[in-house]
Parts: C-alpha cells; structure tokens; sequence
C-alpha cells in the first residue's frame, strides 16, 4: 500500500514529465511497491541518463535540495541529485554505474531494455523490471533487498 502523499508527488513527477523527452523510470522501493512487492517506500527514486538527470533538475527547478552533479562512491556513481516536493524526499539518479569485482565500471544501463509500465491512477509509470532490480541490488552487495525481491519473485512462479 503507498500512502496518499507518495502518490500525489508521482503524479506531479508524471505530469510535469510526461511530455518531456526525458527517458525516465521509477526504481527502489516505490518501483517495488508499484509492482506488487509488499514493502515501505520512503522515497522517491528517479533513474535516468546523464542528460536526463539535468533536464528532470531544470524542470523542477523550485524543488531542488542537491543540484545534480556527479559524484561516486566505491560501489557507484552516477550524476546525482534530489528534489524535495511537498515534504518528499527525490533522488534523482543519471547515467547509473556499478563497479564490477574486477575494479572496472559498467557501462550505464540501457534503461529502455528493463523498462516496464504499470497502471496506477490513470498514470502509466515507467519502473526496472524486479529482475533487474534484483541483479542490480546483489552487485551493490544489498543482499537483504536482493532476497526481498527473489523471495517475492519466487513466489509469483510459484
């Protein structure tokens, strides 16, 4: 269940980006949420590519906390940002770069390749596939939403 404020502020990420030609999904917990996964969100997380990442900043000019700029830390970089809306908290998160086992970095993820869309609201939201979602979440070694995802995965086989 997303609560009421959650929704609100992804419908004015959605209508203020729906016309834009910005590539955008929904991930981390409100992604999960919106795809059925029984989990708490507590913000809101934008993944786009790096030009994305300025652009979504620009048109929401009046809501940035942290401009966008690049920045890293062992296991990721990417040109990060956030955005408070109405008391929410949302990262914005360009050109997205996990760090392999052998110390090089990934190339960005295709966004287009894992992008789904769910139905909620009479918004159409572009989210990652849990798949890939769970993938991307065992290389950051964030095992515990990892098995969250595989379990809920796992059951929907059943």
């Amino acid at each position: 269940m997303i609560r009421p404020e959650y929704l609100r502020v992804l419908r004015k990420i959605y209508d203020r980006l729906k016309n834009e030609k910005v590539n955008w999904v929904v991930t981390g917990s409100l992604s999960f949420a919106l795809q059925g996964v029984p989990v708490e969100v507590h913000d809101i997380d934008i993944q786009t590519d790096e030009e994305g990442a300025y652009e979504i900043e620009r048109i929401f000019s009046e809501f940035v906390s942290k401009k966008v700029r690049f920045s890293s830390t062992e296991k990721i970089c990417s040109h990060f940002g956030e955005l408070i809306i109405d008391g929410i908290k949302v990262e914005i998160m360009g050109d997205i770069r996990k760090r392999l086992e052998d110390g090089t970095w990934e190339d960005p993820v295709d966004l287009n390749k894992y992008k789904r869309f769910v139905e909620t609201h009479g918004m159409k939201i572009p989210v990652l596939s849990l798949e890939y979602e769970y993938q991307a979440y065992l290389k950051l070694g964030r095992v515990e939403k990892a098995e969250t995802l595989r379990k809920w995965l796992n059951e929907r086989k059943g």
